[in-house]
């Protein structure tokens, strides 16, 4: 369904155009972010709804996917358009009237994941309309519990699906006091991992497909390494320790790390077995499984992060930055979302920012720095999707606030 700018005026932003022209000057507060010295950013949307995952087209097309209401409504695929040159973006079209989150480009077509499918929607990208219906290529997803679906796309055609968990921990009651664990934890022969599927095969459903990757809670923040072309992802981390298990609240606030790390073929990061303890530096067993905050068990066999973020932060989504307008220094590195945390009371919530990861040769150095953040409150911004656009700008979105963000090098920025 096409929409017209005009009947979509309300939602009109403002972003760089892909013209070769200097994109418009930054705002002069940021647009509400906090940045390192030498960048700048314009707040080039807002009221757009519930955008997610981001992703920009090599003429300067923002594809923004939102994921509807729990009422059904505000969901889509937006092309997002500076249709006159003047650095405002149009909301063109909806290329899709489905609520979802995931969105990856190939070279001839827009990859889109609601909850339980993944459309292949086919582009002539600088066109304001599909080339072709929407095929489906994963039907059937399971949904409920973490229900968003994630993708990314590897080479040779193959299709990365994040599945989530159904649950917390895999406990027999879910989010109860003292209950144990499903063992085994029969979620994970449909949930909890990275699906691969062929990228051009329609009407496959989960049993089409090959488990990648193991024990990945919900493992939403995923990408490619542009140079190795190994799937990394950010892992979100159970929930609840001091609620359901009596844990101190400093082991509840601490723990468990949300994981970042290579998502290698039969990798099996241990969910609902183990958690990583980041002040210990190793995975130990859960209480659903018997730990009490210092047994390992097998849990040193299972794969170990690369970054082990801070708790209950909620990672998001992942961009490795492959332009050339920022420094060297992050030149292959990945920006990674975090839409903050909700169960580190009674401490402060936390995470609400965007990170910088820097890589070498392929492989995460282990350090990490935020890169942007809300100027104001620290929770007044919950950041969702990251890509980044052919001029090498970093684009940030949050779905709380409907609001994008184009980031920039002061260099950069026209002013």
């Amino acid at each position: 369904m096409r929409l017209t700018i005009l009947a979509l005026a309300a939602l009109t932003i403002s972003i760089s155009a892909a013209s070769g022209q200097s994109p418009p000057p930054c705002d002069e507060d940021n647009g509400g972010l906090t940045l390192p010295d030498g960048f700048c950013a314009k707040l080039v949307g807002q009221d757009l709804g519930p955008v997610r995952h981001l992703a920009v087209a090599p003429n300067g097309d923002v594809i923004a996917a939102r994921s509807g209401r729990r009422d059904g409504s505000g969901g889509g695929l937006l092309l997002l358009r500076d249709t006159d040159g003047d650095g405002m973006l149009d909301i063109v079209s909806l290329l899709s009237e489905m609520g979802g989150t995931g969105v990856v480009l190939a070279e001839d077509a827009i990859y889109f994941s609601p909850n339980d499918r993944v459309l292949r929607i086919p582009m002539h990208f600088g066109d304001d309309h599909p080339a072709g219906p929407a095929e489906t290529i994963v039907r059937d997803l399971p949904t409920g519990g973490h229900a968003a679906k994630t993708v990314a796309l590897g080479s040779g055609g193959v299709l990365f699906v994040n599945v989530g968990s159904l649950t917390n921990s895999c406990q027999v009651q879910n989010r109860q006091a003292n209950s144990p664990g499903h063992d085994p934890c029969t979620e994970l022969e449909t949930r909890a991992g990275i699906w691969r599927f062929d990228a051009r095969r329609v009407g496959q459903t989960q049993s089409d497909g090959v488990r990648h990757a193991t024990g990945l809670r919900n493992a939403e923040a995923i990408a490619i390494e542009p140079t190795t072309g190994v799937l990394w992802g950010a892992v979100h981390g159970r929930d609840q320790l001091a609620q359901n298990w009596g844990y101190t609240a400093e082991d509840s606030e601490e723990n468990p790390a949300e994981e970042f790390g290579p998502l290698a073929a039969g990798a099996d990061f241990g969910w609902p077995y183990c958690y990583f303890d980041p002040r210990q530096g190793k995975k130990l067993l859960n209480p659903e499984y018997g730990g009490t905050g210092s047994e390992v068990g097998d849990c040193d066999t299972r794969t170990q992060p690369a970054i082990g973020f801070p708790a209950h932060w909620a990672p998001i989504a992942t961009a490795f930055y492959t332009g050339s307008q920022f420094p060297s220094a992050y030149r292959n590195g990945a920006f990674i979302t975090f839409h903050g945390s909700w169960n580190r009371a009674p401490s402060p919530q936390a995470g609400f920012r965007v990170v910088f990861a820097p890589f070498t040769e392929g492989v995460a150095t282990g350090r990490f720095e935020t890169f942007a953040a809300p100027s104001g409150a620290h929770d007044s911004i919950r950041f969702t999707g990251v890509a980044v656009g052919p001029d090498g700008s970093l684009y940030l979105s949050a779905d709380r606030e409907g609001k994008i963000w184009r980031v920039s090098t002061r260099k950069g920025d026209g002013s």
